[in-house]
């Protein structure tokens, strides 16, 4: 059994590798919706609340009205300076790879997964017209390609 739930969040970002509008630091609104893989044990699945109740903080304290940013990006060496000078406190999501659509679906779902939930697929929507469809067999390649190239911290795909 699927079920879906939908979550929102606010954040910046840009795309350092390309050479058009995307690489200016700039935001979207994020709709994220989550299939969930459920097991039915009798009339009562799960409570959608227990959904919420782990996803919800992840996005407020990890990705709502903060930056999404890669570790390489050389901007984020010149926020890190400015935060040691100044003191400032930045909401800062540091990835280990650039900010595309793509690669933050990789992310989310590895960090969902990591909460103990059982992702089917996500849809991440960046703007009013453009939405991604991540599925689990992605997420599973995208593991064993960012697990070769470089440490991304991900979650094994063993869970899955």
């Amino acid at each position: 059994m699927i079920v879906q739930k939908q979550y929102r969040f606010y954040a910046a970002h840009r795309n350092e590798e390309l050479d058009d509008k995307c690489r200016n630091l700039h935001g979207h609104r994020y709709g994220l919706k989550c299939f969930f893989e459920v097991e039915r044990t009798g009339n009562l699945t799960t409570l959608f609340g227990d959904f919420d109740a782990l996803v919800e903080p992840l996005l407020k304290n990890e990705y709502d009205h903060g930056m999404i940013i890669h570790r390489g990006d050389s901007l984020y060496e010149t926020l890190c300076m400015h935060t040691a000078r100044t003191g400032e406190s930045l909401r800062l999501k540091v990835l280990e790879f650039p900010s595309t659509v793509e690669n933050l679906c990789f992310q989310l779902f590895s960090e969902i997964t990591s909460l103990g939930l059982r992702l089917n697929r996500l849809e991440l929507r960046e703007t009013d017209t453009s939405v991604i469809e991540y599925t689990r067999d992605d997420w599973i390649e995208d593991d064993r390609r960012f697990s070769s190239t470089t440490d991304v911290g991900t979650v094994s795909t063993k869970n899955a």
